[in-house]
């Protein structure tokens, strides 16, 4: 297994891809609360599953 595909994304059961938003770790003083609550959500990829289980 890819130790840094599994680290980065979830597999849900009916096959979608969730990923982390980027830009949480730093510059976080330019940005709102609201900015940010959003990012701390989970996000769908566009691509298959398919493309990405080969990875893992």
């Amino acid at each position: 297994m890819k130790k840094s595909v599994s680290q980065r994304i979830k597999i849900t059961k009916s096959g979608k891809i969730l990923h982390r938003a980027m830009g949480l770790s730093h510059s976080r003083a330019s940005k709102t609360g609201i900015q940010m609550g959003r990012k701390k959500r989970k996000r769908a990829l566009s691509i298959h599953s398919y493309t990405v289980k080969k990875y893992l």
